[in-house]
């Protein structure tokens, strides 16, 4: 029995180049936005690595999240978000942070239509190979004018930070960590991996997570409480002594 010819297999969709946009109608540019997939295949992305993966990148986002917000910075931050730069092929990676755009939900991030590129992308590896995040995105980020990369080795609990030199550079450099902390100058932040956990630190100072900012909500409430619920006891004892005073006086004023 003949064989099926197999069926030629799809390459990713791709944004159109820059020159192409440049040329579009506003119309046009919707229509082009529109159509380009906000999903990501199966053969896009890594493997699922489980909830060691998914908590490293998910805790990074809450964090980074929270600090923007309480400096009322304008940043957009998202995970697993398909993007699309001029002429190539989408990717997706596990967080970036764009400033000085819009901070809204979105399906896709189109350069093009954005008016802006990547700031920052971070990459969480657990395990398997790490040529995809140690090599060809680092070629990848570079080339693309990305100006921090940095990668979350979570199994060998190691930090590998790479930035490029100057605004036109297409190379990185490694930024190398200075008492175990390596600084993000797009974040103003330095980033650590304490108690086998990436953390971020502005100083000397944590970045807390929302868990955290509650935990210790709630144990400054009940501080608060306990201080309260002592002083309650102080003056209902002092109030007893008082009283207790005012009745021997009147017994020793009877006598």
């Amino acid at each position: 029995m003949p064989q099926r010819p197999h069926s030629p297999r799809k390459s990713p969709p791709r944004a159109p180049s820059q020159r192409r946009w440049d040329a579009m109608s506003a119309a046009e540019r919707r229509r082009v936005v529109d159509a380009l997939p906000g999903e990501v295949t199966d053969a896009e992305m890594s493997p699922p690595e489980g909830d060691r993966h998914f908590q490293a990148k998910v805790r990074a986002l809450d964090a980074l999240q929270g600090h923007f917000r309480r400096l009322k910075r304008r940043v957009y931050l998202a995970a697993e978000l398909p993007v699309y730069f001029p002429g190539e092929r989408r990717f997706a990676t596990d967080l970036l942070a764009v400033f000085d755009v819009e901070d809204r939900e979105r399906d896709k991030y189109v350069v093009s239509a954005e008016g802006k590129g990547l700031d920052v992308v971070f990459e969480v590896h657990v395990g398997g190979d790490r040529k995809k995040d140690a090599e060809v995105n680092v070629e990848r980020y570079a080339r693309l004018g990305v100006p921090e990369y940095f990668i979350y080795d979570r199994g060998a609990q190691k930090l590998f930070g790479y930035r490029l030199p100057k605004a036109d550079a297409r190379r990185y450099v490694p930024v190398l960590p200075q008492q175990r902390r390596f600084e993000s100058r797009v974040l103003g932040l330095e980033l650590s991996i304490e108690d086998g956990r990436l953390r971020f630190f502005m100083g000397n100072a944590l970045v807390f997570e929302s868990a955290e900012l509650i935990v210790r909500l709630e144990q400054e409430m009940a501080a608060i409480e306990a201080r309260a619920d002592d002083e309650a006891r102080q003056r209902v004892s002092a109030e007893a002594a008082a009283e207790a005073a005012r009745a021997q006086l009147l017994v020793e004023r009877a006598l």
